[in-house]
């Protein structure tokens, strides 16, 4: 059971964490993988539908809200909007085609689907190639609130994440998000009941892509420039890396993930440089060259011993601490006074 202080502890830390030292820039794309992971998770973890097309919503959002926002000179909050609006309606798009598909069947559709995004956006003039959309300008929030500085983009980006997670958590407690469950538990039994499943299914594809939308939009905001990388079919499978290490269907679990594996990828290389100037090790400096292979290992540990992911599995840990209640010495008198037997070997005594 969660504790209730959780959520108001992290998000003061990553109110203090500018004055912590932590590059803002950094924890701003942290976020946005953060909040990307779950969305995905909105589709794998409680719909159990398992997607290999994400990276086009996320990288397609963001090469159409980058382009709006350079080209033709929109705000800030419009490029936002515009993103999450591209997720969705490619996610209709896609969610359309491979709904009626199951299994690894739906999958595979998803991944077909996303690499012909992802051919289109190659060959796209306004794209640049595999150069790149570059120099996409931050603007002005509503016009009026610069977002050049860093600590200004930090609040409106950790103000925006925070708000989806919200609308995640409410669409997951809600009857629609019990469905969702339902159809994912036992898909012959929600039927038999009346609901149309691949209409909520399709639902929860476009919620999903739209909010992926949104996490890639951001991103583009933050960083300035799109690649061909955000939507190569790689960052699909970053995203099931993610929500599995951080653990699916859990509340935190995918943010916790994505800011593991975003994490490794990026400071893999400080880690080695430390542990080599602590240990004399010259080996230890290359560590940054083996990125794939420290997250695959992670992931091999994540799928043999943490079955439920790291949140999952913590959780389920602290979840059987709790529930060994130490012997209470009085327990005996008391139910004694109350009239009731304690054991059957008790009574016969």
């Amino acid at each position: 059971m969660e504790k209730r202080w959780l959520p108001w502890l992290v998000l003061l830390a990553l109110l203090a964490a500018p004055f912590t030292g932590a590059y803002p820039v950094f924890v701003m794309k942290v976020l946005c993988f953060a909040l990307f992971a779950c969305a995905f998770d909105l589709l794998l973890g409680h719909a159990g539908l398992l997607s290999f097309g994400h990276a086009a919503l996320f990288g397609g959002a963001g090469y159409v809200a980058g382009y709006a926002m350079k080209t033709w000179g929109v705000s800030p909050e419009a490029g936002l909007l515009l993103g999450a609006l591209t997720g969705a309606g490619l996610g209709a798009v896609m969610g359309g085609l491979a709904i009626r598909r199951k299994g690894i069947y739906f999958a595979m559709v998803t991944l077909a689907l996303a690499q012909i995004v992802y051919f289109v956006l190659l060959q796209a003039p306004f794209t640049g190639g595999e150069d790149g959309l570059q120099a996409v300008p931050r603007g002005r929030l509503f016009g009026v609130l610069p977002l050049d500085d860093d600590h200004t983009l930090y609040y409106v980006v950790l103000a925006i994440v925070t708000a989806a997670f919200l609308l995640i958590g409410r669409i997951v407690a809600s009857p629609y998000g019990a469905v969702l469950t339902a159809i994912k538990e036992n898909e012959p039994r929600a039927i038999s009941l009346g609901y149309d499943v691949d209409r909520f299914k399709l639902l929860a594809f476009v919620l999903s892509a739209a909010l992926a939308g949104l996490a890639g939009a951001l991103k583009v905001l933050v960083l300035g420039f799109e690649t061909l990388t955000d939507v190569h079919w790689s960052m699909s499978g970053a995203v099931i890396l993610m929500t599995l290490v951080g653990g699916m269907a859990t509340r935190w679990g995918p943010a916790v993930g994505a800011v593991i594996i975003t994490g490794l990828e990026t400071k893999l290389g400080d880690i080695g440089d430390a542990l080599a100037s602590l240990t004399h090790i010259d080996a230890f400096a290359r560590l940054g060259e083996s990125v794939t292979i420290v997250t695959g290992l992670l992931f091999i540990v994540t799928v043999l011993f943490l079955r439920d992911g790291v949140v999952g599995s913590v959780a389920a840990l602290w979840q059987r601490v709790r529930t060994r209640v130490p012997p209470n010495p009085n327990h005996e008198a008391l139910r004694l006074a109350a009239g009731t037997p304690t054991s059957q070997s008790g009574e016969s005594a």
